[in-house]
């Protein structure tokens, strides 16, 4: 989870032992007790860290909105126009998807089956935030470039972020064997062909 070369804390060390037993684990509820033993320590010590075990998912949600989000940033700031910058963002999260497939189950939300209704509204919401970039920059494009989407605009973000979710979820199902970035470019190529078009000049 961290490229970092440093020792990671203990709080890390159990939101790493977390995401591996997701990964390992598919399928599974994963209990303190198991991760514990996971970790190498005792209940009484994740406990310390972390009130819940609701609270360590929280942690995991909270490292993929991070990642994501601040890289989307720097998308943003670098790409210009509309569609390589849908792009870029659409293929930033299925590569964090693929190389993460513990937390894949969480954006899946194929791991949260049973827990607490609070984390599938986290999960929820950072989709919905994906959604809503993406409208962002669909909107911009008449604006920047004098091109519209050829559909309207949420209609046209909801399309990108199904097909982001699909692959996601048929990633999951498979155990991870169909790697999300599996076609993607050939995908890309179809959707971007057809994402935008240009605005009519007025006479």
């Amino acid at each position: 989870m961290t490229q970092e070369t440093r020792t990671p804390s203990r709080r890390e060390q159990i939101l790493q032992g977390l995401a591996l037993m997701l990964e390992e684990d598919s399928g599974k509820r994963i209990t303190v007790a198991a991760l514990a033993r996971q970790v190498g320590v005792s209940e009484a010590a994740l406990y310390r860290h972390f009130p819940s075990k609701a609270r360590m998912f929280e942690g995991l949600i909270a490292f993929i909105e991070e990642s994501l989000f601040e890289r989307i940033g720097r998308i943003l700031e670098e790409v210009p126009e509309a569609v390589p910058r849908c792009g870029q963002i659409l293929t930033l999260v299925l590569a964090f998807a693929e190389k993460n497939p513990g937390l894949s189950r969480l954006l899946g939300g194929d791991a949260l089956t049973g827990e607490t209704a609070r984390l599938r509204l986290r999960i929820h919401q950072l989709f919905e935030r994906l959604e809503t970039q993406l409208k962002q920059v669909l909107r911009e494009a008449e604006l920047r470039e004098g091109r519209r989407p050829s559909l309207p605009v949420s209609a046209a973000a909801n399309l990108l972020l199904a097909q982001l979710e699909g692959q996601i979820s048929r990633y999951v199902r498979s155990d991870f064997r169909h790697r999300p970035t599996e076609h993607w470019d050939d995908q890309w190529a179809l959707l971007s062909a057809q994402l935008l078009r240009d605005t009519p000049q007025t006479a």
